[in-house]
């Protein structure tokens, strides 16, 4: 008999449970949002996260409010909601490919797999590389000339190690048979004040430096798209220049793992028509981005072929870590 209350009580116990989930996924949200950007506000990714989740809270009915933690090349943001969040649906992150690529450069507290509820696939970056206008550099061949004839000399900012303009950065190196040396910041402002203050060479970056290119103070060298830019027509591709890549490392929205399906299904659909909308368009236009939307499988999925696609590129130029 005390067995069979025993059993009834822990089956008693998770139907509440699941009874209070249910009931929970249903009237979420039903208190304000927290989203992490992490990297500094006023970069590009600041901009058109702030853009998509206004879009998102319109739909959501409560407001999203945006934390800027940056640091360790956008890994710190999503490494802290991963050990501190709870599971509910008010925190997420937007998720650099970073997040991907840093456990396969060194150890983390994180899984990419395991540690977050992964939602939505959103955008993605133009990448360039910039000189100073009135500096030395005209074209990137005046860089590879440069670079050949003094080795280690060029220097040039990222926002981070690890990020995809540092691993850009060291296979274009190693395609042009040259050595740069690398700078790391937290992020856009910083690679911005870098180069034009003469403290690097060159930046390579998202298009935090668009206004200094339109300005006429940084001087766009080469962009990282399949095709040229709308914006800046006269910047040749990589492709253009000689080399086989094409990089705009792709992101989304995830939150710590064990959300409720229910509610990540609520996310999903709010953020997909913030991407929908004319206005958070416009806004991603504003720094040369366009919508790249996944579904949650499909970004799962994605997850793994990116860790797969890291694995191999970073085996190459020889950043792999070594167990």
């Amino acid at each position: 008999m005390r067995i069979r209350n025993i059993v009834t009580s822990t089956l008693a116990a998770a139907v509440v449970a699941a009874t209070a989930t249910m009931a929970a996924a249903q009237s979420y949200p039903t208190k304000p949002i927290t989203m992490i950007v992490p990297w500094p506000a006023g970069g590009s990714t600041d901009v058109a996260m702030r853009a998509i989740a206004e879009g998102a809270s319109k739909i959501l009915g409560q407001p999203i409010v945006v934390d800027n933690k940056a640091g360790a090349s956008g890994t710190l943001g999503p490494a802290t909601m991963a050990a501190t969040a709870k599971p509910d649906g008010y925190t997420v992150a937007q998720m650099p490919i970073t997040v991907m690529r840093l456990p396969l450069m060194q150890k983390v507290s994180w899984d990419a797999e395991k540690s977050f509820t992964y939602i939505i696939h959103l955008t993605g970056y133009t990448f360039g590389i910039t000189a100073k206008a009135d500096g030395q550099f005209k074209t990137w061949q005046d860089v590879v000339t440069y670079a050949k004839a003094n080795p280690g000399k060029v220097t040039y900012a990222t926002p981070g190690s690890g990020t995809s303009l540092h691993i850009g950065m060291e296979q274009i190196a190693e395609a042009a048979g040259i050595k740069l040396t690398q700078v790391p910041f937290k992020g856009g402002a910083e690679t911005n004040a870098a180069v034009l203050g003469g403290h690097t060479m060159l930046q390579a970056d998202s298009t935090a430096w668009k206004p200094l290119v339109d300005a006429g103070q940084l001087r766009l060298l080469a962009i990282w798209t399949a095709d040229r830019s709308k914006i800046w027509k006269d910047t040749p591709t990589l492709k253009e220049l000689g080399y086989p890549f094409v990089f705009d490392s792709p992101f989304g929205l995830a939150g710590p793992k064990g959300i409720d399906p229910k509610i990540v299904q609520i996310l999903h659909d709010a953020f997909k028509k913030s991407l929908e909308d004319p206005a958070t368009i416009a806004a991603l236009e504003r720094y040369d981005m366009v919508p790249r939307y996944m579904n949650t499988a499909d970004y799962n999925k994605f997850v793994k072929q990116v860790i797969e696609q890291e694995t191999a590129a970073l085996s190459k130029i020889g950043l792999l870590k070594k167990d």
